[in-house]
Formats: C-alpha cells, structure tokens, sequence
C-alpha cells in the first residue's frame, strides 16, 4: 500500500526523484505540499489548487480538532469526503501550533494541555489521541505528536524535549499500528534544536519507528538559513536512502532547491498564499510586491513564461488595483501564480536531476534570485 521507489539519482549532487505510492495515489518526489489547514487552502478550490499542479495536500490535527471537530468529519465519512479531495492528504498533528501558543499551553510527559485560540475553552492532547484524531480524519500520511524549541533553546531545553518526543513517537507508534488494517503511514519527526549531536541521535533513536518516511522537524523557526543547511549538511549522509525526507515547514525558492540538493524531498509552507494575501508573487528572480506602486501601470503578467491561470488571463497593473481595492480576488490570483510557481521550480529541478547538474541549476537560480 505504501512504498517508496528511486527512480534517478543526479550524480552532480545526489539529490533524487522518488515515487511515493499511498492508498490515494502516487505522488512523484521532490514535491511541495499546499498548506489547507482548515481542509482549504485559503481562498482556492481543489480544481485550482490541481490545475496548479499538486499531488498532495497538508492538513493540520490541531485546528480541524477545534473546529468542525472530530466528530463532523467522522459523519462526512473522513478528510477526503469532508473536503471534496481524492489525492493524498498529509496531516500534521499539531505539535507546531502548539509550540507556538507559548502563553496558552503546558508540555507534561503525558501531553499537552492548552486554550483554544478560538474561545478560550480547556484541552488536553496526549500523543494516543492526536493519533485518534487522525485515524477519523483518514489521512494518508500521519504526524506524531512533538515538542518543538524555539531556534535560540538551551542544550539543556532541546535535550528535554527530544527525549519527550521519542517517548511521545513510541506511544503515537503504538497507536497507530495497533489496527493491523491500518491504512495510514507515520513519519517520526526529528528533532534536536541546532544541535548537531541531538540531531543524529534524535534520527537514530526514531529509526526504529520509521516504516516508509521521516520528517525532519523543529527548523524554519528564526535560525539563520545557513544554519538550517547546516543542520541539513549534518543529517544528510545519515537519513535513509529508501524512504522520502520531508522538511517541515520551509517553501521559499532558495530554501526549497538548497535542501533538495542535501537529499530532502518533500516540503510544506504556507508563504506561498500568505505572501500573495499581502499583495506579493513568488518569481525566478525573487518576491515581488505587485502591491507597490511602480506595478499600478504594468500591463505585463505576473511572470513572463508563466503559463498559470493568472499570468494567461491578468496583468500586474489589475492585480495591485484588487489588492489595493481590498479584493478578495487580488490575493485569490496571487495564491494561483505562488502556488504554480513552486510546482514550477520544482518540475524544472526534476529536470536538472535527469539530466545530473542540479548543481549548476542551482547556482544559475541563486545568481538572479534576490533574497
């Protein structure tokens, strides 16, 4: 039901192309997963998020939990009827969300107390029940329950909340495989701060767990970008070779290509559709904010060569009219090109790996790409 296969190996860089099988389809690797959070991505149908060339969508546990609930999702039949989607769906369990309501959460052995957001009201998620929120939603790929830290953590902090989340992944593990018809696959997530020797035996220790996939958690938190590489550097030589590595959280261009270029495969954001709400495209020579003023008489597409839906019908001159005008569509037609876009970096790093000079095309992008 689940498999991983390697299908090239650029010999330039070792980065590689991968296909993912899952009980909804197969997913061709490196790829980037749209962020729907609420079982949406943001202003966009599936047809859309589709045409612009997706393979797999991520949800996450924690809001889907709060709000419809379990419960309404158990009725609708799952995730993928609930929402109208037939391709693969990856949900992370929430463990992000929660690091990042410091002031409304407390981290036990046993799990994690916390408010809503929402309204306030009391909850407590221990690492069996995120995996019971996920069996209903009837994802395909499941996240355990983890303690991330924040980017400047102590050794000491990083090392307490490794430990917890290899404790936390033993009983995640547990629960999900319990139900010998399981059609879910979990993917441990690594964690370990920026520290280099917690990292490998953060991967060590969650080996053992790892039946077709690992993540690789708890980066893209304010550390420096060389830093993430070089916790990237560190891991790569020791990750598994047939199983898909999936970078948690990180979809800017230049972060997307120098990962997959240390191994990485499969990633998650949401910028692409948060930068375009606020009026920003994604190019191959950088973001562009088409909400300034030099863009209010540009009749040009969004980015030439583009063949999305957006740079095939509008210009950038309409496009900063509706975001400045307070338009939903402006940020609609923005989160179509971004999104595109991504697939579109993507597409043309497969090519480079076929062809070995991931390399090369590596060091041609980042020439023109303005950070």
């Amino acid at each position: 039901m689940f498999k991983f296969k390697v299908v090239k190996i650029c010999k330039q860089s070792g980065a590689r192309i991968g296909i993912l099988s899952t009980p909804h389809g197969e997913v061709e690797t490196p790829v980037f997963m749209p962020v729907g959070t609420q079982g949406s991505v943001k202003g966009l149908s599936k047809d859309e998020i589709i045409e612009c060339g997706s393979q797999i969508m991520l949800s996450n546990t924690y809001h889907l939990y709060l709000r419809p609930g379990e419960d309404i999702i158990r009725h609708a039949g799952g995730l993928h009827q609930f929402m109208n989607w037939k391709l693969p769906i990856l949900t992370d369990s929430g463990g992000f969300q929660v690091f990042s309501l410091a002031k409304l959460r407390k981290i036990t052995d046993e799990g994690v107390q916390f408010s809503s957001h929402i309204d306030g009201s009391k909850h407590f998620l221990t690492p069996e029940k995120v995996m019971n929120i996920q069996q209903i939603l009837g994802s395909d790929i499941v996240m355990p329950l983890d303690e991330c830290t924040e980017g400047h953590a102590d050794y000491k902090t990083a090392r307490i909340a490794l430990d917890r989340t290899i404790a936390w992944l033993s009983r995640c593990y547990n629960e999900t495989y319990a139900n010998e018809n399981n059609k879910q696959m979990l993917f441990p997530i690594i964690q370990g701060n920026m520290y280099k020797d917690l990292r490998l035996e953060s991967l060590d220790r969650s080996m053992e767990f790892a039946r077709c996939g690992i993540a690789i958690g708890g980066l893209s938190v304010g550390e420096p970008k060389p830093k993430m590489y070089e916790i990237l550097d560190n891991l790569s030589p020791h990750l598994p070779k047939n199983m898909p590595r999936y970078l948690m959280g990180v979809g800017s261009a230049d972060c997307i290509i120098e990962s997959i270029a240390r191994g990485v495969d499969m990633f998650d954001c949401v910028l692409p559709t948060r930068i375009a709400r606020n009026g920003s495209a994604m190019t191959f020579n950088g973001d562009i904010t088409i909400r300034n003023a030099p863009f209010k008489d540009d009749f040009s597409p969004v980015e030439e060569g583009c063949d999305c839906y957006t740079c095939k019908n509008y210009s950038r001159a309409y496009i900063r009219h509706l975001i400045k005008a307070g338009e939903i569509m402006g940020g609609r037609l923005l989160s179509i090109h971004n999104i595109a876009f991504l697939h579109r970096l993507i597409n043309k790093i497969k090519d480079a790996i076929r062809n070995d000079c991931l390399l090369d095309f590596k060091k041609s992008l980042l020439e023109k790409y303005v950070l």
